[in-house]
């Protein structure tokens, strides 16, 4: 993995990416990997596939995605090109599914969603009401890329936004970017993120530190997780511009619970390669912006979903809120 050395390199590399995933001539099978899939056995679907496609020499691409929004009817797997969306595959389903849909083209309709009312099952992920209703903005790359390849973040847009930052807008200009979109806290006060980044910009110190509170603690509050299992780049993306716009921050720390697991594992990994490629540490980009990330792990108390508890559990003290 080459250090990228200017915002030059990383347009370079997105276009390299792009043109080369748009001139393969291969299908993937992307299987939903996020914790409700794979608690039902989406891991093992997966590993199936591989292993078969391997004794068959084929060249196709399996993809464990992040949480694809359907648990409850795991393990899910999107077949493209053929745009065919199956649910409750097992590994033993693997032969049969790479024998009629993948060789011989023809869908298997008892994978498809049966609707409730009419009972017609459905062919395409985008014609099922249950995904019908939904706008993914926060989530758009949930279910869509791989979240252990920076690689397919970048050739999706990813760390687009952070580059228009550092090569065309001071920090004054990121907030107000920030304010004028609306963009505020989802835990319930609906602060705006803009005056957030503003009030802390305004404050005095020489020394900031940026924190991402990752940790939920409402019973069946899954949204935080979800993220970063199956999108971890966009955190840290987003945390260097917040970072960038604040000013004198050149330390970041993720808070996420244990019982988060894969979230841990897959944020651990999207650092590391940030940190290789040159999107993180010293001089990113060739901007002569510092910035680090680091995860702090929490035991899962409710109550350091509070700020002001949270910063002492990242202290390593009981998180009690001030």
């Amino acid at each position: 993995m080459n250090r990228l050395r200017s915002i030059d390199d990383l347009g370079t590399l997105r276009e390299k990416l792009y043109l080369e995933y748009e001139q393969a001539e291969t299908s993937s099978i992307k299987v939903c990997c996020g914790t409700g899939c794979s608690a039902a056995g989406g891991l093992e679907v997966a590993e199936a596939f591989s292993k078969e496609i391997e004794k068959q020499g084929r060249n196709i691409q399996v993809v464990g995605t992040g949480c694809q929004g359907w648990c409850e009817k795991g393990p899910l797997v999107l077949l493209e090109p053929q745009d065919i969306f199956y649910q409750r595959v097992t590994p033993f389903d693997v032969p049969q599914i790479m024998d009629l849909t993948i060789s011989r083209g023809r869908a298997i309709e008892r994978f498809f969603y049966p609707r409730s009312d009419t009972g017609e099952r459905i062919r395409r992920r985008e014609d099922i009401p249950f995904y019908q209703k939904q706008l993914r903005i926060i989530l758009r790359n949930c279910g869509r890329i791989n979240p252990t390849s920076i690689y397919d973040y970048i050739r999706v847009g990813g760390y687009e936004a952070l580059t228009r930052v550092l090569s065309s807008m001071s920090p004054e200009e990121v907030i107000d970017t920030i304010k004028k979109s609306q963009l505020r806290g989802r835990g319930g006060a609906g602060f705006s993120t803009g005056v957030k980044w503003e009030l802390c910009r305004a404050q005095k110190g020489k020394v900031k530190y940026l924190i991402c509170n990752g940790d939920e603690g409402d019973p069946g509050a899954f949204m935080d997780r979800s993220v970063l299992e199956g999108d971890p780049h966009s955190v840290i993306e987003g945390m260097i511009i917040a970072a960038y716009a604040i000013g004198h921050v050149s330390e970041g720390f993720i808070y996420v619970r244990a019982e988060y697991p894969l979230a841990v594992t897959n944020l651990g990994l999207a650092l590391y390669q940030a940190e290789q490629l040159g999107l993180l540490g010293k001089d990113i980009l060739g901007s002569g912006f510092d910035f680090s990330i680091e995860i702090k792990r929490g035991a899962g108390a409710f109550v350091c979903g509070e700020s002001t508890a949270m910063m002492y559990s990242i202290e390593g003290r009981r998180g009690m809120p001030r």
